[in-house]
């Protein structure tokens, strides 16, 4: 037969190589939702939301994931081709590198402005400038993406592992006059519920009139414009805007609800802004020495994204007392607003206008002048009007039943009890001093100077975040420590100028670069200018200060969630599923809240008759707290400073990150680069250098700057 022949046998070798096995399908939730990424070209993602993939190889398809870690098991880099020429200077590359500790190739898009190599830089300790403790994408062969091949982009928060891969404006770029007005303007009105809504918190529990609110107000655009504009030049030089920030609104109000406060008579308000501006002088000059004199070099060692996580969140969180019992006065009215912030950035934030997501960018905004024309038309309309009751009648001093009845819909419901608008002047200066001299006491300026180090944790993850999206690469020590050594001399001028609170970088710029896409220096800069001339404007300040305070309340209880949301997403640099950072989070977050709580009811019966409303009542510890010493003014620093949720927060989080064992990768160090790597690289010397030469001046300075 033919077959036991043996000429007629084949003669054997290798075996042709197997079919590359076809892309992953999507996963069962992805096909119940209809999800679909947001990519740059459409014609690989059919409408059902499938997405063609570039096979995994096979050693990542056989990887087992490590459940610990949450990462999947490292297995050896496959080499690639050999890139094709570099392109032309100035022109967009797209390079493809193999994403490390994932199951697909991820394709980023960067930028080649600077004259650099076409090959992605790192930073002066080796790791990728990702910050997250990675080595970033390895040094082998780069190839080039294939027409075929999908660039993966970012939706909303701009974090997909790339830098500055969708910015529209990064640091150093000038489009023009008008484009940075534009986006200048676009990012200060954003940001708008940060910068005004603290004045109308604590001008009106240190007993001020409309006219003090107002002009605390103007006092704070003004103060903001020319911080943010010393910031961007002297400081940090990133593209942040500095204001009020809700770190210093906790301690502001225990300071305003001191006892020695409690039996004051005549004006309330000049006399405890005063108090505030000498605790707030003071714990600034500290922020100052800690930031200048390089100490703030060492801390950001202990510091990393397992301690900013939970102290950032724990501010937000803090004000859960204070938030919806204060909408629920007018509840037709603050909850309206809720819902419309919501369904603005939420349901609506993906349409476009011109190619901006307006309802996502002015969510805040827009939802406060719809609120406050429907509660206008409702008060026109005559809803809370009561027959005999004036709106203007103090509460105290109203007889009858039947206008006591509704006393509290007519106070709060109403939008024409301020006189704000009509009683303030059209121009005003504001200038230091303008409450009288500032009254120093120790006990309130160390609380304030503790304070003042969780506010510096603040900036350092706002430092970190904003640099992996607008800069080159993510800031030196020395700058960081400039940056913190700036803040706490610009928080010296809030005190002098009388805001209530110091100033720093507020925490929802990392959020609003990201959704704007514009991470210009100039247009922020630009901008700080409009916002000093309009706090010149005193008809401004009038205006903002007439916002019902339901309103205010509504608006606080968006911010104050999104405060805790943008604490929690730095864990994105960590493993989020390890169980020792897991575990770290929830400790620090459970006894943030826990362990103030003691200190708040400690002492307190429920027959307990208190001079201030419930909201306020977390901030009068310092009457009743466990601290009992013969010391006073010690006890009304411990009491105070352990009822404040941010501080547990990060004490606790700062000792147990520091003291558990745990890898680089897993713990998410903060990845800062090098100052001899940083001044031979010329865009970090241009994205960090001081202007006007003033850098060379100070060049013997080795710990602060480049």
């Amino acid at each position: 037969m033919s077959n036991s022949d043996p000429k007629a046998r084949p003669i054997p070798g290798k075996r042709p190589p197997a079919p590359e096995s076809a892309a992953m399908p999507p996963s069962s939730w992805a096909k119940k939702t209809g999800f679909r990424p947001k990519f740059s070209g459409e014609t690989n993602a059919s409408d059902s939301g499938q997405i063609s993939l570039p096979p995994r190889p096979k050693e990542q398809r056989d990887a087992q994931p490590d459940l610990e870690a949450g990462r999947v098991k490292a297995t050896p880099p496959q080499p690639l081709p050999v890139p094709p020429p570099p392109a032309v200077n100035g022109a967009d590359t797209v390079v493809a590198f193999p994403a490390e500790n994932k199951d697909q190739t991820v394709v980023k898009r960067r930028r080649d402005s600077d004259g650099g190599s076409g090959g992605a830089k790192k930073d002066g300790s080796g790791h990728g400038a990702n910050g997250a403790g990675t080595n970033g994408p390895p040094s082998g062969p780069r190839r080039a993406t294939a027409r075929n091949e999908e660039v993966i982009d970012v939706e909303d928060d701009g974090f997909a592992g790339g830098r500055h891969t969708h910015m529209k404006y990064e640091l150093r770029d000038t489009p023009g006059l008008v484009p940075i007005g534009l986006y200048g303007f676009q990012h200060y009105l954003s940001m708008l519920g940060s910068l005004i809504l603290i004045p109308l918190v604590i001008v009106p529990a240190m007993g001020g009139t409309y006219e003090d609110t107002s002009t605390v107000v103007s006092t704070v655009l003004f103060v903001s414009g020319v911080t943010t504009l010393l910031h961007t030049s002297f400081g940090s030089r990133l593209p942040l805007i500095q204001g009020p920030s809700f770190v210093y609104l906790a301690p502001a109000l225990a300071i305003i609800n001191s006892p020695e406060f409690q039996g004051l008579n005549g004006n309330n308000f000049k006399h405890i802004m005063k108090e505030l501006q000498g605790a707030i002088i003071i714990a600034s000059a500290f922020q100052t020495i800690l930031g200048y004199s390089g100490l703030m070099s060492v801390l950001l060692r202990l510091i990393n994204p397992v301690v900013v996580a939970p102290t950032i969140a724990a501010v937000g969180l803090s004000f859960y007392s204070y938030g919806f019992p204060r909408v629920g006065t007018c509840l037709e009215i603050g909850v309206v607003q809720i819902l419309l912030v919501i369904m603005f950035s939420l349901y609506l934030r993906k349409i476009s206008v011109f190619g901006h997501r307006i309802f996502l960018i002015y969510a805040v905004p827009l939802g406060l002048a719809i609120t406050w024309a429907a509660a206008f038309l409702l008060t026109e309309a005559g809803v809370y009007s009561y027959k005999g009751c004036d709106a203007n009648v103090p509460a105290s001093n109203i007889i009858s039943d039947h206008c006591r009845k509704h006393v509290s819909r007519i106070k709060h419901c109403r939008v024409d009890t301020s006189h704000a608008l009509k009683s303030s002047p059209w121009f005003r200066f504001p200038y230091p001093l303008q409450w009288g001299t500032p009254v120093f006491e120790w006990k309130m300026a160390l609380v304030m100077c503790a304070v003042s180090i969780i506010s510096s944790v603040d900036s350092v993850g706002s430092y970190h975040a904003s640099s992996l999206l607008a800069a080159s690469r993510p800031p030196t020590p020395g700058v960081v420590s400039r940056g913190i050594g700036l803040e706490g001399l610009c928080s010296v001028l809030a005190g002098l100028w009388g805001t209530g609170t110091g100033s720093t970088t507020i925490t929802e710029n990392v959020h609003t670069i990201a959704v704007t896409k514009m991470g210009s220096r100039r247009a922020v800069e630009l901008g700080a200018c409009a916002l000093i001339l309009l706090s010149l404007i005193g008809k401004v300040g009038g205006f903002i200060a007439s916002i019902p305070e339901v309103m205010v309340a509504a608006l606080l209880c968006f911010m104050w969630a999104m405060l805790a949301a943008l604490g929690l997403s730095n864990l994105r640099y960590s493993e989020a599923g390890s169980s020792r950072n897991i575990i770290i989070v929830g400790l620090s977050l459970f006894f943030s809240l826990s362990v103030p709580s003691y200190f708040q009811q400690y002492g307190i019966s429920p027959n307990t008759n208190l001079s201030v409303p419930s909201y306020l009542q977390p901030y009068i510890v310092a009457t009743h707290g466990p601290f009992r010493s013969k010391y006073g003014g010690l006890n009304y620093f411990l009491n105070t400073v352990l009822s404040l949720n941010m501080v547990i927060a990060f004490l606790v989080a700062v000792i147990l990150d520091n003291t558990v064992p745990g890898s680089q990768q897993e713990r998410g160090v903060y990845v800062w680069s090098e100052t001899e790597v940083a001044r031979r690289e010329p865009a970090i010397t241009k994205d960090y250098e001081l202007p006007f030469r003033v850098g060379r001046i100070f060049r013997w300075v080795k710990w602060v700057g480049l």
